[in-house]
């Protein structure tokens, strides 16, 4: 371990380091912190991620089947927004966006068992370097790699000392169980003592295998399919064991607030909820379409925000990290892509966004073989405003596979229906057509990205401004893929 490092008990305190250069960054940390916490106390910030959760799967997003009571209070004490979009739609590199203000492809987090860069700094480091207790809890949360790194990779982690959470928060906790979730948000704050403290509380559900409720199910006759899920039997299933599992950690979240309630805690914390990437369902997770990206958000800081408040703006999951380092005056790193909209927060004049981008990435640690499929590994990059996406597809030769429920009962009878010719033809092209390099969606008209108008001439100038906005965030970021502009003279 290099002489700097700090050294983190799973759950505990951190030693403090005893270089020359440390102790003078920690004397500035302090200063500033001191500086801040002159006037009013600083918020708490509670982060709270569902895993694989996608709009319109809420109550308060206007789903009335399913069962989330305690989101759907959550948002009307805050502000709820319609338009948040993962910087990737999947688990690992979405949730370096989250932590970093920055795209995936900028912090090197494009494979799982790739450890977050040392070099990289985190939203918990800022904070902490300002006073603040941090930590993170529950479900793997991922940039450490999820663990699986085989004897091999195992010691080249070790040999190379890859593994830095120990050394970037106060507490770490991986694994646990949905009744932990309360005693552990508990011990953290009694550590806490009085300082500030932010927490990043990731959940199980409702990834992928989807658990039937034992109470309370919902019924799959009842549910509205999107238009791009096939009507069999084995969708609407699977999609009613996804809402048990939505139901579930609503009710698991419950507990949580709870404990900022008996604490007296709640007017001064800051509660974020979003999810970490989309469903995997087809056109889900692992896809660059909105299933895919376009998670729910809400935020409720007591004071601050208006309840009942809802925002159509576009929001980045680089704009996050920003968004709350300002919340609490600290200046967000210039190194940061995403901006803040903490203005949007107070009701405020804010500059909208006009483009969100998006990253897919390779998925999971599987090498590649001559049988892999788009659900491991696919390369592409897109740009979306509030009524167009484009799409630039780098490997449009993979075959197309949802990520994670393949298997199950959905996807197996669509390929049924695929085989015996009962596809409708715009779910037949989408699923197990030829894939295109470019992509282009009217999200007016087609909500589901079914019908590609890329090539239409009248569009041809707003596909050149995106295009351009394409080209800048893969240059700023030093990105592998093929640039999809050549470069002239």
């Amino acid at each position: 371990m290099p002489p700097t490092a700090k050294k983190t008990d799973i759950i505990g305190a951190v030693s403090t380091p005893v270089s020359r250069r440390s102790f003078t960054a920690a004397l500035a940390a302090a200063s500033q912190g001191a500086a801040q916490t002159a006037g009013a106390k600083r918020p708490n910030i509670l982060f709270l991620l569902s895993d694989d959760h996608s709009v319109p799967f809420l109550g308060c997003l206007g789903d009335p089947t399913i069962q989330t009571p305690t989101l759907d209070k959550l948002a009307s004490e805050g502000m709820l927004f319609n338009r948040c979009f993962t910087g990737a739609p999947q688990c690992v590199p979405s949730r370096a966006c989250y932590m970093t203000g920055r795209t995936p492809v900028a912090v090197r987090m494009g494979r799982f068992n790739s450890p977050l860069p040392r070099d990289i700094k985190t939203l918990p480091e800022h904070l902490r370097a300002s006073g603040y207790y941090t930590g993170i809890c529950r479900r793997n949360y991922h940039l450490d790699g999820p663990g699986r790194f085989g004897p091999v990779n195992q010691e080249i982690v070790e040999r190379y000392n890859m593994l830095t959470f120990k050394d970037r928060v106060d507490m770490l906790h991986s694994g646990g169980t949905r009744n932990d979730s309360a005693p552990i948000l508990s011990k953290f704050i009694d550590q806490a003592g009085a300082k500030p403290w932010f927490m990043w509380m990731s959940f199980n559900d409702p990834h992928w295998p989807w658990d039937k409720a034992t109470t309370n199910p919902h019924d799959p006759a009842k549910l509205k399919l999107l238009p791009h899920m096939p009507d069999v039997p084995g969708m609407r299933d699977d999609l009613a064991r996804h809402y048990d599992e939505i139901a579930r950690v609503d009710d698991e979240i419950s507990t949580v607030l709870k404990v900022l309630d008996q604490r007296g805690l709640r007017d001064n914390t800051i509660v974020f909820f979003a999810g970490d990437n989309g469903m995997a369902f087809p056109k889900g997770k692992g896809s660059l379409y909105d299933r895919g990206l376009n998670v729910p958000m809400m935020m409720r800081w007591p004071g601050v925000i208006k309840p009942g408040s809802k925002s159509e703006e576009l929001v980045s999951g680089e704009d996050v990290a920003p968004t709350l380092l300002d919340a609490v005056g600290i200046k967000p790193a210039p190194e940061m892509s995403g901006r803040s909209y903490l203005r949007l927060l107070k009701g405020e004049q804010y500059e909208h966004r006009k483009f969100i981008y998006g990253a897919r990435l390779y998925h999971g640690s599987a090498p590649m073989t001559d049988t892999t499929k788009a659900n491991t590994f696919d390369l592409s990059r897109c740009v979306r405003s509030k009524r167009y996406k484009l799409i630039y597809n780098c490997t449009p030769h993979m075959e197309y596979w949802p990520v994670d429920s393949g298997n199950d009962p959905g996807w197996q009878q669509t390929v049924a229906a695929h085989n015996a010719g009962k596809l409708p033809p715009a779910l037949e092209q989408a699923y197990f057509g030829k894939r295109k390099v470019w992509e282009l969606y009217d999200l007016h008209e087609d909500p589901s990205e079914l019908k590609n108008i890329y090539g239409t001439p009248d569009l041809q100038k707003m596909v050149n401004e995106m295009l351009v906005y394409m080209q800048e965030c893969m240059m700023r970021d030093h990105d592998f893929l093929p640039l999809p502009m050549p470069v002239t003279a």
